[in-house]
């Protein structure tokens, strides 16, 4: 018998198209996500790639208890402090800001909302590295793939999320909280739910500004965007 490798969930996407649509989702519906999915999403995560196969990743998942609203409540606090930095470091009333149509603008109201709202997300996923060693550069590659395999289950299986950083503001408290040890690296607050809205279409800078081939700077010949593809319009001023 063949090793059981696939969750039971269907998937409402096929992998390219999941790839192409997996946009950032900061707006959610007021509605649980099933345990039955929450495992078929968590258990994308443990497939991802690490250094040596290690595994070192690890993940506490927040849901509606008690516990989750307190954990919920501490890091929305992460998430309004860090947005409320970036506003005034990163210009977002500056520039383009000032125009309400702007991509400037309209992510500075996402964002808003978002850090407003944070303390009731559906889910929140902390995700976090068991250090076998001491830091480096690189340990990243060891936990990163996995939230992205958990973006992209949340998608196959109707969901949207985003990975931020949020827990950095408040890792301290997060730690006492958790009962969580020095040596385990805090690496990303993901939060998941039913978009209220749509998936796509993504936006993005075409594709030949981004692949080079051989020279530096030159798009590659063949680092054409699909027929139809969306593209960004316009960047932050």
């Amino acid at each position: 018998m063949s090793e059981r490798n696939t969750p039971d969930s269907p998937d409402e996407v096929g992998l390219l198209e999941g790839i192409a649509t997996t946009r950032a989702i900061r707006r959610y519906l007021p509605e649980p996500i099933p345990e039955e999915h929450l495992r078929d999403i968590l258990f994308a995560a443990t497939r991802a790639p690490s250094g040596s196969n290690r595994q070192p990743f690890r993940f506490m998942v927040f849901t509606d208890s008690e516990k989750s609203r307190e954990v919920k409540s501490l890091i929305a606090r992460g998430a309004q402090q860090l947005w409320n930095n970036k506003r005034t470091a990163d210009g977002y009333e500056q520039g383009s800001g000032v125009q309400d149509d702007s991509p400037k603008a309209r992510m500075a109201r996402t964002m808003q909302q978002y850090v407003d709202n944070f303390a009731s997300v559906p889910v929140l996923v902390l995700a976090c590295l068991e250090r076998y060693r001491a830091p480096t550069p690189t340990e990243g590659a060891s936990v990163y793939p996995a939230c992205q395999n958990i973006l992209l289950a949340a998608r196959a299986l109707g969901y949207g999320g985003v990975l931020t950083g949020f827990q950095s503001y408040v890792e301290q408290d997060l730690r006492t909280m958790l009962d969580i040890p020095e040596s385990v690296f805090l690496a990303a607050t993901l939060t998941l739910g039913k978009p209220m809205g749509n998936h796509g279409p993504v936006r993005r800078v075409p594709m030949n500004e981004l692949v080079y081939g051989d020279t530096w700077g030159k798009g590659a010949s063949w680092a054409i965007d699909p027929a139809g593809t969306a593209t960004l319009k316009g960047r932050f001023t």
